[in-house]
Order: structure tokens, then sequence, then C-alpha cells
């Protein structure tokens, strides 16, 4: 369909109308190919036609389960040209939790590549409704169908089905409508002053809301181009920034960490760029403030979530402020809610972070018992994360409201104990969990990764004797070699517990 005065329902519309205005405009660049938007047009439609040939019927599910290469993109658009749904599946996932997904989602197709394939099969008996498997490479080419003309996705219809990093028990199927993902993009880009003049550095997964639906959607949204790559090497990434190939960088705190060191190693200092982004996971202010001083830059941090993408963002322009998330995105809405009241809270009170918009997600897939759980009857959801507002309106978050440590009748946010030790000379990485303690219901305990050997447990807690009450200090210091993480670089807190003896609730 040609460009018209009203905006695109979806985000693979908003993708042909970029195709259609700049074929030959760079798209993607991949290991050294540069792919047009017509490139990646014709093996989209061509892809969505060889769903159509093969059956897939409108909201049937097709799952992507592959690292990232230009072609998941043109899968990912390809399915909603065909009226399907995607169902993004972590490229790490073996096979319960493979099993789990596939078989909650209904997943009849699936696009793989050589390396996870094997963990398919092994699990394929498992999987009654999935039908087919195509391999990234000649698979794919061999299935791509003849292009004709495909319908554009409705605003409402289902678009993804992404499911939680399941932190706790088993991850829910976030239903994701293609309207959502538009209203998202729509706030980032303006957020951000993204542009089609920009180039993102983009090395996040893309089966991850920060990859696909923040990194990609605003690229075509914006009909801008990225620098696509299959994960994060910090010596490439820095030889990029040198080169001023990009003007966008999205991370999250365990990227820009690598890149601090990259940089300690290097003589040439790469020129600012227009934005650098963190998010996933907190990141400190001693990197912030290092990363200032090495690059030039203050890094954005924003704030969200599976279910609702984006939520909150520190100003593109006006104080880019550590340790927070600042402000709602235009168009979307956030408060702090008492925990048990879920009346809203004055300023600078600990509660219950709500957010509201045109983002958020209908509900859970076959869940509506957690549906409503989360929502009320104005349609706030309840992210489940911890935080308080101060007057200036910038959000803080404390940790999630699962992971709060009630210890002899006081709350203890886990985060806030965490930003103090940090500061611990020696101290590389350290995650706060409770353990079950018969005199105070629960003892705070910092697992602490260190770079220095002489470090000890009585320094770390004496380190924390003038910023912390009593109650707050750790009463045990546990050092490990590295703390257990996900694909984005966020500690697993339940897993912490686990290896220090907890069982997982």
């Amino acid at each position: 369909m040609g460009a018209s005065e009203k905006g695109p329902a979806s985000i693979a519309e908003a993708f042909v109308r970029s195709a259609e205005r700049s074929p030959d405009k760079l798209c993607l660049r991949f290991e050294g190919e540069e792919i047009s938007y017509q490139g990646i047009r014709e093996r989209a439609e061509g892809f969505g036609a060889g769903l159509s040939a093969w059956g897939l019927r409108p909201g049937e599910r097709v799952a992507l389960y592959l690292g990232n290469h230009p072609d998941l993109l043109a899968a990912y658009l390809g399915t909603h040209l065909a009226g399907g749904v995607i169902v993004p599946v972590n490229s790490q996932y073996r096979r319960g939790e493979l099993r789990h997904i596939f078989g909650d989602a209904g997943v009849r197709l699936c696009l793989t590549d050589e390396e996870r394939k094997p963990e398919l099969e092994r699990t394929r008996e498992d999987l009654s409704e999935l039908e087919a498997v195509i391999e990234a490479g000649q698979g794919f080419e061999d299935f791509l169908g003849e292009t004709h003309s495909l319908q554009m996705p409705r605003g409402e219809d289902l678009a993804v089905i992404a499911y939680t990093s399941g932190t706790t028990g088993r991850s829910k199927g976030a239903m994701l409508l293609h309207r959502n993902l538009v209203a998202n993009a729509q706030a980032v880009c303006e957020a951000w002053r993204w542009t089609g003049e920009d180039t993102l550095f983009l090395a996040l997964p893309l089966f991850h809301t920060h990859g696909l639906m923040v990194g990609a959607h605003g690229t075509f949204l914006m009909e801008a181009s990225a620098e696509l790559h299959r994960k994060f090497d910090a010596a490439a990434a820095y030889d990029a920034l040198l080169a001023g190939r990009v003007t966008m960088f999205f991370g999250v705190p365990t990227m820009y960490t690598r890149l601090l060191r990259e940089a300690e190693g290097r003589d040439e200092r790469p020129d600012p760029i227009r934005l650098y982004v963190s998010g996933s996971a907190p990141l400190s202010p001693q990197a912030f403030d290092e990363f200032e001083e090495l690059f030039g830059e203050r890094i954005l941090e924003r704030y969200g979530m599976t279910e609702t993408i984006m939520n909150l963002t520190n100003p593109y322009e006006g104080e880019r402020r550590p340790g927070t998330v600042g402000r709602p995105f235009p168009g979307q809405e956030a408060r702090i809610v008492g925990v048990e009241t879920r009346e809203p809270l004055a300023d600078g009170e600990i509660g219950e972070i709500e957010v509201r918009g045109p983002n958020v997600f209908p509900g859970y897939w076959n869940r509506p018992d957690a549906t409503e759980e989360r929502f009320d009857t104005e349609g706030w959801f309840a992210t489940g994360d911890l935080g308080y507002v101060g007057e200036d309106g910038y959000f803080t978050i404390s940790g999630r409201a699962k992971e709060l440590i009630i210890s002899g009748g006081y709350n203890i946010y886990p985060r806030e104990v965490e930003e103090v030790i940090e500061g611990c000379p020696g101290v590389s990485e350290v995650a706060v969990v409770g353990l079950p303690d018969p005199e105070y219901g629960e003892r705070v305990v910092a697992v602490v990764v260190s770079e220095d050997p002489g470090l000890t447990a009585e320094k770390v807690t004496s380190f924390c004797r003038e910023d912390l009450a009593g109650y707050k200090k750790p009463r045990e210091v546990v050092f490990v070699e590295d703390l257990p993480r996900n694909a984005l670089g966020k500690v697993l807190k339940h897993k912490v517990s686990e290896g220090l003896g907890k069982p997982e609730v």
C-alpha cells in the first residue's frame, strides 16, 4: 500500500511504507554486507508468501529460535504480513524451556539455525503441535514463496506472544497487539529524537524486547539504519564507534562495563555519538561517571518490561540522573502505590510502580487469572517493581517486590544496599538477597564478586557502616567467581539464593 496521512497500524506496515519511500536506503549492515530496505522487504514478503502457501492461518504461532541475523527480522515481518503471531524464543533456552513455551503457545512452525537446531530436534518428540522446522540459510531460501499481495495486520490483531524471563516460576506469555508495538515505538522515537539519519549499533539479542521492539522497531518506523551484530564484542563495538559508523548505541550494563575495559586498553577515544542508552538491569553510578569521563557522554537510562515494552526514560534534553529511570514516555503514565493498600503514595515513599498507556499489553496468553491479578479496574498494570518518585517527577527503582527483604520487621530494598557495596574498593559486582533467619525472619546476605584477593567480609560490612542503618548491613558476605545472569545480563536473584541453599518458591 502507498503512504497515507494515517499512521501505520503495525510495524510491518511502517516498514513497507519505508521500503516504498526509500527502497535503496540502507536498512541493515551485517558482517560487511549492506542490505537495503527493498532487500529486506523482498525476503519478508517471500517468507510471508511461503507461510501462506504452507498453510499458516491467521493468528497461528511461528517461533523464532535463532541468533541475530537479518533473516530473523525478515521472518518477523513476513510472519506478520501473513497474519501470523510471533513467539520470540531466547536463543540460550534448552529442552525444558522449549517444551514449556512451544507447548503453551501452540507453535506450528519454527525458524531456527544450525547452532540451535540439534536442541530443537532433541525436544521435537515433546512438541506435538510443531509441524515444521526451517533452518536459516538454504532452508530459508527454499521456503520463500512467490511474492503476492499480502494483507496488512490490523492494530487490534495479536502480533507477539513474548514470554517473561521466568525469574520466579513458569514464564508467562505476554500478548502484545500490533497497536501496542506501534504506540511504544512512536513514543520512544519521539522521546529520543530518533530520525532517518540515525544508524543504531545493535548487538542486543533480537529475541528480547530491548533489541527487537526498541532497536528494530524504531529503525523500521523512522526509516533509519542499523548495524546488526550476532553478539556483543567490545573490540568490534569500539571499532564501530571509532570509525563513526553509528549515531546510537543501545546496551545493557555489562556491555558498558566491557566497553570501559576496552577503552582502558586503547589509546584513541571515539568522538561522542548522539545517544547511548542503557536498560534491562541497573547501571551503577560508578560506571555512569566513568563512562562520561572516558567517552564524553552521559548514558540515558530507561525502564521497560516484556508486558509494556518501554515505560520510563531519562530525558534526551535535560538532566540524565544516574540511578534513576526518569519520567514516563510521551502518552504514557506511571505512579507509585502501596503494596497492600494499592492507593497512590506521596513523593519519596517506596511502593509498587504501576503503569498505564497504549503500550500496555491486554493480558497473558491463556492466563486470565494472572491477567486479572495484575490489572485494576482503571487499566493500571502492576509491574511488580518497587520504587519511588521524587518531587521533580524522576522515578527510581528499588528492586522487585518479590525481592523485598523483611528483617526484624524492617523493609530492606536490596538495590539500596547494592549501591553502597558497589562503592567498596575491590568489589566488582554484588547481589543482595534475603535468607531465612530464625531470629529476624530474614537476614541480609551480600554475594560479592571481587577483584581483590585481600578483600574480606569484615571490610565489606565496615564499609557499609557509614552509609547504611545497622539493620540494612549484610549479616553475611559470600564471595563467588561470578553471578548467574540471563542473556541480557540481568542478575537472576532466585539463582543467587538457590546457590546459598534457599529453595526456589
